[in-house]
């Protein structure tokens, strides 16, 4: 195997042709067809490289532990270079353009490779590039395998528009065939691998490298007080290892005749959930969907594949495509699909954003899952929905907005579409018409039917380590000499209840049958709902036998 560093190869410029793999997403080594791409040519000397731009891989409304994952994710992914071809993953800082000039003074880029960005918050940094290899006469070479399908061929069957509905996105995918099944390990001997290895005495302090160890630190990016210790660790072989646990538990759940085993018994605190190496692409999505139904196939008999068993993957691939055509899908007033909701801006209600950030409303089970959120960067779907919910149209009638730019900073599986796409829904303020805030969570039963033993909420919330069931979920309910022998008094140890949810729930359904009746009348939101009441029950996890207890 041979390499070539930047001090030795100037007598070489424009005369080595070298391949990019440019990362951003999918970062990984398995089923990538740009690293394929880039390494097709083994005349060429191979540059695989990831560029902190200061937005890509959705750095630009960032927390420490969702930084920390990304870090992680790359260090596995240089270990991954180093161990497998003897050569390393390049670091750089700084904007893609420029850096892509300057590397092609000094050597002959022939090829650039990387993965589809389909959101369109990244289309002028990718247009950028685009055309600067136009310029230069620079093969591109962009892959579709961040999802299931390409995003554009979806809109292109649907006759140029999104499928408003779910249901009519599944159709729409239905006509294009089953999802592409992941690529096979490719063929790349280390010997057959010349890597472009540039070292640190290159004489422009723009092609400077990043080095591990790395911290958040180095981006200017401090551990807050809250945040604790990230219990998902980063990288393509942590994701490996999680995929595999996740594949047991629906083996198990198959055998048995269940499906979706995560419904009916969440694990709030050690789940294995992949969806944040599924986000920055250390698993691969058609991996992970083709190994579910593969599984599912083979207990079942036959060649049987079952959409519901990945219905998440289908949730994500949707509001993937939804986003596509809109660049405010994460705005209310600009967005053309999102109704405008006169949320609350009041003095009240900016204290209670507050609140409700730090995990201090005084419901337990949602100030277990914001505690979560700050600690861990992660939170269930449930736990999700729960927060959200209570953020805006079930109590405290606050923004949308302002807990999706939260959950952004703090969820290490925060996509800027899909995550912009569930508060749209959970907010009723698009792909949500059937529950027309009929159906409010209340958070102390909902509570009681998915954390039962309270294991969940005393986890995050020590103040109520003492508290017995049914206290725990309704503290404030507790007799004064009870609160004095468990050594935590409400409303000093731990807040009472910010607004009472029994009241404003009503309040709040009433002004959302208001604004209803306001729009009745037609007006220029075209506003995606879901196809049936049985999806909607689904995507908020309200089975039947319980939605008369947990909403009013």
């Amino acid at each position: 195997m041979e390499s070539t560093d930047s001090a030795s190869s100037k007598g070489m410029d424009k005369v080595v042709s070298v391949s990019i793999l440019w990362f951003r997403h999918g970062l990984r080594l398995h089923d990538n067809p740009a690293f394929v791409a880039a390494t097709s040519n083994r005349e060429h000397l191979f540059l695989p490289i990831f560029i902190f731009d200061g937005e890509s891989a959705g750095t630009k409304i960032v927390g420490y532990n969702r930084m920390r994952f990304l870090i992680e994710s790359l260090e596995d992914l240089s270990n991954a270079f180093s161990t497998k071809y003897e050569g390393s993953l390049t670091i750089l800082r700084g904007q893609p353009v420029e850096l892509f000039k300057k590397l092609s003074q000094r050597w002959k880029i022939t090829k650039i490779c990387f993965e589809q960005d389909c959101e369109p918050i990244w289309k002028e940094r990718d247009d950028g590039v685009k055309e600067f290899c136009k310029e230069n006469g620079i093969e591109v070479v962009e892959c579709i395998s961040h999802t299931l399908y390409d995003p554009a061929e979806i809109l292109s069957a649907n006759g140029g528009n999104p499928p408003y509905t779910y249901g009519s996105f599944m159709f729409v995918a239905s006509t294009l065939g089953k999802p592409e099944r992941p690529l096979s390990a490719p063929n790349t001997e280390p010997e057959k691998i010349n890597f472009l290895k540039m070292t640190g005495d290159d004489d422009d302090p723009a092609l400077c490298q990043l080095h591990f160890p790395m911290t958040p630190e180095v981006f200017g990016i401090s551990k807050e007080k809250a945040v604790g210790e990230n219990m998902r660790k980063g990288g393509e072989t942590e994701g490996i290892i999680l995929l595999e646990k996740r594949l047991a538990i629906e083996k198990q759940a198959f055998e048995q005749g269940l499906m979706l085993p995560n419904h009916t018994n969440p694990d709030f605190i050690n789940g294995a959930s992949l969806s944040p190496h599924l986000r920055f692409g250390c698993v691969s999505v058609r991996s992970f969907y083709w190994a579910v139904q593969d599984l599912f196939s083979a207990i079942v008999g036959g060649n049987t594949t079952c959409e519901t068993i990945t219905g998440q993957l289908f949730w994500r691939e949707y509001f993937y495509v939804m986003s596509v055509p809109n660049p405010s899908f994460d705005k209310m007033k600009s967005n053309p699909i999102c109704l405008n909701i006169p949320w609350a801006k009041d003095v009240i209600a900016k204290e209670n954003l507050k609140k409700w950030k730090a995990g201090k409303t005084g419901y337990p089970f949602i100030d277990a899952a914001m505690r979560q959120l700050l600690e861990q960067g992660w939170l269930h779907h449930v736990a999700r929905n729960a927060s959200a919910c209570f953020l805006t149209r079930n109590d405290l009638w606050i923004s949308w907005e302002k807990g999706l730019k939260h959950f952004l900073k703090y969820l290490l599986d925060a996509d800027w579409s899909v995550c912009a796409g569930n508060w749209l829904w959970v907010s009723s303020s698009a792909f949500e018409n059937v529950l027309d805030c009929t159906l409010c969570i209340c958070p102390t039963r909902y509570a009681q039917r998915l954390d039962p033993e309270a294991t969940f909420i005393k986890r995050f919330i020590p103040e109520l380590q003492n508290y017995t069931i049914p206290y725990v979920f309704e503290p404030w309910t507790a007799p004064l000499e009870l609160q004095t022998q468990w050594g935590c008094l409400i409303g000093k140890d731990y807040p009472a209840p910010i607004v009472n949810h029994e009241i404003v729930s009503k309040r709040n359904k009433a002004e959302m049958i208001s604004l209803q009746r306001m729009l009745a009348g037609g007006g220029s939101n075209e506003h995606p709902c879901p196809s049936n009441t049985n999806e909607a029950r689904n995507f908020m996890w309200f089975p039947d036998i319980c939605a008369h207890d947990e909403s009013h």
